[in-house]
């Protein structure tokens, strides 16, 4: 089983991504300072994450060609546009390819929902 590379901070995640994936994140990052203020950065299971009171709200994990930005109830989310994936008990994402396929007003909505 492969190692999970650990990160001692959100910026170290960024700067190990690929440029690609790097501008996605950034975007990234300031649409959710934008939305969450009050959700803070940190690096958990090897991903840049974002973390309310209660826990984990948020993800980004950078693979090939795409950035997944994830919800780790994303389960339990209302998506009337459909754009979550995933099957596993609790946790959904998006496949974001760049920055310009980042949907303000619907990311926000499931963010809103997902930061409660």
């Amino acid at each position: 089983m492969k190692k999970m590379k650990s990160y001692p901070s959100f910026d170290a995640y960024l700067k190990d991504q690929s440029p690609k994936n790097q501008a996605i994140i950034r975007a990234l990052r300031k649409f959710v300072k934008e939305v969450e203020p009050g959700l803070a950065e940190a690096v958990k299971w090897g991903n840049g994450c974002w973390v309310g009171s209660s826990g984990p709200v948020a993800y980004v994990y950078s693979d090939k060609g795409h950035v997944q930005f994830g919800f780790f109830n994303g389960a339990s989310l209302k998506d009337p546009n459909g754009l979550l994936e995933g099957k596993g008990k609790y946790v959904r994402h998006t496949k974001v390819r760049a920055p310009s396929e980042i949907d303000k007003r619907a990311f926000a909505a499931l963010l809103k929902q997902a930061a409660k």
